[in-house]
Formats: structure tokens, sequence, C-alpha cells
């Protein structure tokens, strides 16, 4: 019989050592990713301007650079969007003070009154009481509760941050649910499988919800319809999202003479898109979950609860009202300050009749202006109403303090998201140094195989292209990444930018597949435990969905708005800057 071969245990140690050591990189590689691709990835990116070293590719590291580091977030997005104000000068592509014009713009203002307003009405919760009559008003039965959770969460999320509306509903929902289980009507979770209890986030599990537990489908369905119609109201409103800001924002800075942009045409075009994606998106949902037009299916016998169930929700919302009491004098306030600052915007340039604007000045008024008049008077007015009892003659009604205000810069302080603010003035000093160094020219003569294409075709493949970062990126980064990009194609196709830009920007906000692609849809799968994969899947179809409708919609109903069948002139003599070396 052969000896056996024994391996030699210098050999051994050898193998074990690579093995422990390889090891210890891939630790390493996976701890401190961040900190490598922020040192690595500018080194890849020196070829650009070493070659050829004009301002215009000077211009496109810089860009090139904010994009990689935005959509991989190996910084954090603000601190990214400050890379202008140190290397647009540095390199000589723009001078110090006109890169920092360009963080607060006419649209941060706006973006700023916008979200002051908004922070007021969450203060006060008029948000959460105007939910509860709506679910009230609609109905309590399983799915009119699901219409009316999308149809409130989609209009609140129009004038408030889509993470807020989105929070705001979480709390409704689970204490809705949880009653009709305890009495025995409804189910919230189902028994979770042996194997299932080991799975973390990464194996398909939301992270924070019931450990061992699985969620009904009628649960995910509630809670994920949240998050995306908060994604979906957002585009109703200019002020709903940062990402129709940063629009905005580089749509006027890019073609800084079209006048094409107001609120009220935003309104006319995007509500109605709204709507319909909306409740398509309900009965979608409904189908997938609920067992709509399956009568006979688990799914719809589940979701059959009777009045006996509509009694128990009716009871929960009821009882919500009843802790809240009466209206406060705060709410009243703030309420009328709301619709004031929604009909400023709306009729300070109208269209179809002179705006208000007309009458007060011949400077050009914008949207920031009556936003912030509306933060004046929150800053100012006092949130009760003790001060009508300063000369009663009872001396306990005087009051003994000054009532605080609407709102206090204290709360302000704490609640505005900054780092949006800086994201934003970011993009704004890309769109801003592309035009001034050339770039922009640079990128239109690549471009001018798309002139070719059917502008159809061109918007809806930038359309999906935004739709499928923004699931990995953030919505205003992956926004300001592509839009200046679809300026250049709009130019060189000799068709109106807004026929590009205005899709691929609301395509952004359709962030429906990963507990990572929006913050609301983090809030919405954490509580109820919901599958990663569950999600991906009914995302994938609610993205189709909208970028169809969107798709459908935008080239008949859009030319009625915006004169989309003629190029510009404001787009033509936009190139006009000469590049400089």
């Amino acid at each position: 019989m052969d000896a056996m071969y024994t391996v030699p245990n210098s050999n051994l140690k050898a193998l074990g050592l690579k093995q422990n050591t390889a090891m210890l990189l891939f630790n390493a590689i996976k701890i401190y990713w961040r900190t490598i691709f922020v040192i690595i990835y500018p080194l890849s990116l020196l070829p650009i301007f070493l070659m050829n070293n004009t301002t215009a590719m000077r211009c496109m590291f810089v860009v090139l650079l904010m994009s990689g580091y935005w959509v991989s977030e190996a910084l954090p997005l603000a601190v990214t969007s400050l890379i202008p104000m140190v290397l647009f000068p540095l390199m000589g592509v723009l001078d110090s003070d006109k890169v920092s014009l360009c963080y607060l713009k006419e649209t941060n203002m706006m973006f700023v009154g916008g979200l002051i307003i908004a922070i007021a009405i969450e203060h006060c919760n008029l948000h959460t009481r105007l939910s509860l009559y709506t679910i009230r008003l609609i109905g309590c039965s399983p799915r009119k509760l699901h219409l009316a959770l999308c149809s409130i969460t989609m209009f609140v999320s129009m004038w408030i941050s889509n993470t807020a509306a989105t929070a705001m509903m979480i709390p409704i929902i689970d204490a809705t649910l949880k009653a009709l289980e305890e009495q025995g009507i409804g189910q919230m979770w189902e028994p979770e499988d042996e194997n299932a209890t080991a799975r973390t986030q990464d194996g398909g599990l939301a992270m924070g919800g019931v450990e061992g537990k699985r969620p009904t489908k009628t649960t995910m369905c509630m809670f994920i319809s949240t998050a995306y119609a908060a994604g979906i109201g957002g585009c109703g409103c200019v002020i709903g999202s940062g990402t129709n800001m940063a629009f905005q924002g580089l749509f006027e800075t890019i073609f800084p003479e079209s006048g094409d942009f107001t609120f009220t045409k935003w309104m006319l075009f995007n509500v109605p898109v709204m709507l319909v994606v909306m409740y398509v998106s309900v009965l979608f949902l409904q189908v997938w979950f609920m067992g709509l037009f399956r009568p006979n299916s688990k799914d719809a016998a589940a979701n059959n609860v009777g009045k006996e169930g509509e009694a128990v929700a009716r009871k929960m919302i009821n009882q919500q009202l009843e802790e809240m009491g009466p209206m406060s004098f705060h709410e009243i306030c703030v309420g009328i300050l709301f619709v004031s600052a929604i009909l400023l915007w709306f009729f300070r340039s109208p269209q179809f009749i002179p705006g208000w604007a007309e009458f007060i000045t011949k400077s050009k008024i914008k949207d920031s202006t009556p936003a912030l008049v509306i933060c004046m008077f929150l800053f100012t007015l006092p949130a009760n109403y003790d001060f009508i009892y300063m000369f009663s003659s009872d001396e306990n009604k005087r009051p003994k303090q000054s009532a605080p205000s609407l709102v206090t810069w204290k709360l302000v302080q704490q609640r505005m998201p900054w780092g949006l603010i800086f994201l934003l003035g970011g993009g704004f000093a890309m769109a801003e140094a592309s035009k001034k160094s050339g770039m922009s020219t640079l990128i239109a003569e690549h471009l001018r195989g798309f002139a070719d294409l059917d502008i159809v075709y061109v918007m809806m493949i930038s359309g999906m292209m935004g739709a499928f970062l923004t699931q990995f990126a953030s919505n205003v980064a992956v926004a300001t990444v592509i839009l200046p990009v679809l300026a250049e194609v709009s130019i060189v196709a000799e068709k109106h930018p807004m026929s590009l830009m205005m899709p691929a920007a609301l395509c952004c906000s359709y962030a429906y597949c990963l507990p990572v692609s929006t913050p609301p849809n983090a809030i919405a799968a954490a509580p109820c435990n919901m599958p990663t994969f569950e999600m991906v899947k009914v995302g994938i179809f609610m993205t189709l969905i909208s970028c169809s409708i969107l798709f459908a919609i935008f080239p008949f109903y859009a030319p009625l708005i915006w004169d989309l069948h003629s190029f510009p002139e404001w787009a033509v003599t936009k190139n006009a800057t000469t590049p400089s070396k």
C-alpha cells in the first residue's frame, strides 16, 4: 500500500498566513471603503485634465468627482456639495464670490421659506388632525382606510417633506391595525418560520420590526403605501420635494432668461399627473396585496372585516381625535397662513389673469417673496390668545409672560434640513461652472447623435435612467447629475428643454424598490418588518406604472401649458458664452 502524501507543516502555515492576510485585507476594505474611495477615486480621474488642461476639462473633473461621491455617499452629501467652493476657484474654473452666490439663489430662499411653513404645520400638529378627519370621512374598512391613508399622505406631502408625511401616518396605521387585531377582526402578523427569525436585513427583513414576526399582506400594503404616496405627492407642488427644487434651480441657472417656470404652471401639469399616478397605484396595490377583483382569494377574505371591523377602526380614529381636543388657536393661525401662502404662490403670475405681483411693482417678484412674507407672520403672531386678557379685571387671567410665536427659531434650527440646502447649492454651482467654463458646449458637441432620435424616445430613456439610479442614490443628487446633461441634449436636438428635464426630474422621485432608496421607504418598512424582496417586487411594478403614466400623459398634456413644439430663443442663446481656456 502506497504511503499517503503529507503536506509539510511549513506549507500549511504559509497557506494559513495568506488566508489570514486576505481576510484581514477584506475586512479592512469593508470597514474603510469610504476612506479608500475618497482617496483613490480622484486619483483615477486626474488624466481627464492632465492630458487636456482646459477650463472645460478641469470643470469636468470636479463634476465627475462630485457625481461619484454623491452616488457612493462615501462623504456625506452636504460635504460633497461644498467641493465647488474649494476646487472651482483653485482650479481656475469660477471665482469664489460667483460660486458662493450659487448657494443662496432665489430657489434656495423659496425652499427655506417653504420648509419653515412645513415646520410650523408639523409643530402645531395640524397635519395629523387633517389626516384623522379625512380617514373618518372616507371610511374605515381596510380598502377605504388604505385609500384614505394614501390620499391624505399624498396631499400632506405636497406641502411638507415626504419623510415627515410618512412619519406622521405610521403611528395612525399601527394603532388602527393593532386595534383590529386585538378585537380578533384583523391579523397584523403571521407566524414566522423557524429559519426566518435568524435572517437579518441583508437576508430580506427590514430592520426595526417585531422579531420573529412577518407581516400579513394587508399590513405591508398599509405601511409601504404611505411611503409611495409621499413620494408621489411630493411631485404635485414645487416645494413638495428637494428634487423639484433642484429642477427649478438648475433650469433657471442654465436658462436664466426662460421665464417658463412658475408655481402655477408646475401645479397645473403635475397635480393631474400626481392624481392619476396615485389612484392607479392604489388600484394596483389593492390588487397585489388585498385581493381586489379576486373575491375568492385568501387576500380578499383577510380584508373582509365587516361592519364590526369598520366600527373598531372608526372608534380608534375618534379616540385619537378626542385626545387631540378641539382645534387650537395655534392650528387656526397656521392653517390660515398656510392657505394664504398657497394663494399667494398660485396667483403671483397665473398667466391666465394678471398676477398680484404686477400690480405692486415692475421689479420681478418670485415665489421666495410670498414664502418669506408668511414666515415673518409665523415668527410674529402668538401661538395662543392670552394677550386679549392683558387688561382683564380678573388678575388670574392676565398673562404673566409673552406667548411663544407660531414657530420659533430654535425649532427651525432643530428641524431644518440644512444639508439639503447645501446639496441644492452644490448642484447650482456645478451648472453655473459648466456653462461658464464651456463644458456644456463640449458635452453638446458629443451628444449630436441624439438629435436624430425622436424626443419621446429620449424622454423615456432618460426618465427610466433617472428612475433606476434613484433606487440606489439620493433623489436630489441623481437629479443634479443628470438634468444638466439633458439640458444639453435638448439644445443639440433643438427641442424645448422642459420636454426632457421635467420627466426625468419627476422620475427621480419614483424611488420604490429598496428601504435605502429614500427615507420614507425605510420609515415604512421598519415597523412592519417588510421583507426587502417583497419591496423590490412591488417596487419594480410601481416604478413601471408611474413612469408609464408620466410618459403617456406628458407628450399630450404638457404642450397645453408650455410651448413645447418650438425651440425657444432663450435656449438658442444659452450657450453664447465662449469657453475659457
